[in-house]
């Protein structure tokens, strides 16, 4: 499927066979197939799903401590993109953007509530470490909440390695938030 088709899956035409990772995931009781592919996010299904996570994070902490990135944001120079899909549905998404040469940035992490606890984050983030490690990078650190509603987040994130750090690139100390690190 060509990039801005109804998806808008991938890079120079690459559709979602040749994008990105297959798996076959046990998820929900029945073994489907999901695919990672990278995203140019252009389709109006990722663009919902995305709009969900921001009106998802905003309800749950103040405004001043949203670093969830838009649209825009994630279409940026140095922002790379996958989105998880399963059955022609879009099921989660990631992202990395670079900060310097080493050194990449964990952004826009979200598994759909309907397939949370299934396996989909741990699929999706295994993917992000590789293709940031393939892409040249030695460290990715993150930001995400540190409250109740974040802590199966920061576990997972804990579970592939990542140690709590002090802020890092253009961010300043927010009790609402913890950051996370691991070389990679």
């Amino acid at each position: 499927m060509p990039v801005g088709c109804q998806w808008g899956w991938g890079a120079a035409g690459a559709g979602p066979a040749d994008a990105g990772a297959v798996a076959t995931a046990l998820t929900g009781g029945s073994l489907s197939e999901v695919k990672i592919v990278l995203d140019d996010l252009s389709g109006p299904e990722i663009a919902a799903f995305l709009d969900e996570h921001l009106l998802q994070m905003r309800s749950m902490t103040p405004l001043e401590s949203v670093h969830a990135l838009g649209l825009d944001g994630l279409r940026r120079p140095g922002v790379t993109f996958w989105s998880v899909i399963d059955g022609g549905a879009v099921v989660g998404c990631g992202a990395i953007k670079t900060l310097d040469a080493g050194h990449a940035e964990l952004k826009s992490m979200r598994t759909a509530p309907s397939r949370q606890r299934g396996g989909i984050a741990s699929l999706l983030l295994e993917h992000i470490i590789a293709e940031a490690r393939r892409m040249g990078f030695t460290r990715l650190s993150l930001e995400t909440g540190a409250g109740e509603s974040h802590q199966p987040a920061r576990k997972l994130y804990e579970k592939f390695g990542f140690d709590y750090c002090e802020p890092f690139a253009d961010y300043r100390p927010d009790p609402l938030s913890a950051f996370m690190t691991r070389a990679i």
